[in-house]
């Protein structure tokens, strides 16, 4: 399950940001997940929520995915979705866009 790795991942790179802005609460972790990246976003929320548990500085923290749609480029010029085959010459397009896991936002609260 590597659904579990992910998710500490964010967590761990939410936790760092958050410490090196000298936050007081995490309030939302914002990511991106390409549709390609062959991951379930409930499943990583639902670990997140696990794994964030019994660290006060995530107590109100929610993570976020919004799902990235594929993004594909050919050698004869195509730029489009479709991933298998290009449609204008046949070939295999290149995947631009789609597979990442990318922490896009961490919003946080400093009390003064």
């Amino acid at each position: 399950m590597h659904e579990y790795g992910i998710a500490y991942d964010l967590y761990a790179t939410a936790r760092r940001a958050a410490l090196e802005n000298h936050a007081d609460r995490v309030l939302r972790v914002n990511v991106d997940v390409g549709k390609l990246a062959m991951v379930n976003p409930e499943q990583v929320v639902f670990l997140f929520d696990i794994i964030k548990e019994d660290d006060p500085l995530f107590s109100k923290s929610t993570l976020e995915c919004r799902e990235v749609l594929a993004e594909t480029a050919c050698t004869c010029g195509y730029r489009g979705n479709e991933v298998h085959v290009c449609p204008s010459c046949g070939a295999l397009p290149e995947i631009v866009k789609g597979r990442e896991i990318v922490v896009t936002n961490v919003e946080i609260e400093v009390d003064d």
